[in-house]
């Protein structure tokens, strides 16, 4: 295991599979970002790491056209991301979003069909292939038991599953996802994350993920990216971007940076907060 994930960061990336150029974000009217650039290596797993509301969502959010930019430019396999129609982007690029709110009593076999949407045409309705694609991913994801049910009766992680299978459903070669493992217990937090490296070694499939954990988020991903007050702190491999300086700048906490003793990736330590201007003890 750990001598797979060395060799796999090291390969050639074959460039860029999307990017961002001097990008200003705002969200809810409160700039985010400004003069931003990011970029996503070509068949990789990026994982974006950093405290609550610096901007990794709202990142995400502009990567996959759902939040426009105030200035600068989002290019997907060299293209500019307005330029493509919304089924056209849709059969290029799938997020899974933090939070979705499903119909009123939809079943999950349903809703998982709904990610083929951007396969169909009017001349081409559902198909064999599209059949074989909804079945596939509900397996991957491990929500086929509850493909008669309906969505709004399932537990949160359960719930969380099956929206993952509806984005594997749509079968797209760049993957956003926005904190997979929301409301999963460890077992299927695991599940989930080796399902994303399995997309990624056999599929060939470019995924993008926040996650809050860093010692998940170093052994997953073969590029990391680690943001603080809407700017890009760091971003390269995990050895290179996790150190205890870089974690106390993050987080505001002292730690050691050890090997993981299972994949040899960096495994972060806690030892204490570090006391901020405002913490400081009351006069007796």
């Amino acid at each position: 295991m750990k001598n797979e994930h060395a060799q796999h960061g090291k390969e050639e990336n074959g460039g860029q599979a999307l990017a961002g150029h001097r990008l200003e974000l705002s969200y809810d009217s409160r700039r985010i970002s400004v003069d931003l650039d990011v970029a996503i290596p070509r068949g990789r797993i990026t994982v974006i790491v950093g405290p609550n509301a610096c901007g990794k969502s709202t990142l995400l959010r502009a990567l996959s056209r759902l939040l426009a930019p105030r200035s600068g430019q989002i290019i997907l396999e060299g293209k500019d991301i307005r330029r493509y129609g919304a089924k056209e982007l849709a059969r290029k690029l799938g997020l899974l979003p933090q939070s979705s709110v499903a119909p009123a009593g939809i079943r999950v076999a349903d809703l998982v069909a709904r990610g083929r949407y951007p396969h169909q045409t009017l001349v081409r309705q559902w198909s064999k292939a599209d059949e074989a694609a909804l079945w596939r991913a509900m397996a991957d994801a491990r929500v086929t038991a509850l493909a008669d049910r309906a969505v709004d009766e399932l537990s949160g992680g359960q719930r969380q599953r099956v929206w993952l299978a509806m984005a594997l459903a749509q079968e797209t070669q760049v993957m956003l996802l926005d904190e997979p493992t929301t409301y999963l217990d460890i077992a299927h937090q695991l599940e989930v994350l080796e399902l994303c490296r399995r997309l990624n070694r056999e599929g060939g499939r470019t995924l993008v993920m926040v996650l809050h954990d860093l010692n998940q988020a170093a052994r997953y991903a073969d590029h990391l990216i680690a943001m603080r007050a809407g700017t890009i702190q760091a971003a390269g491999p995990p050895g290179e971007v996790l150190t205890p300086s870089l974690v106390e700048q993050l987080f505001g906490i002292r730690c050691l940076v050890v090997p993981d003793p299972v994949t040899g990736t960096p495994m972060v330590v806690p030892i204490s907060a570090v006391p901020q201007a405002d913490d400081s003890p009351a006069p007796a």
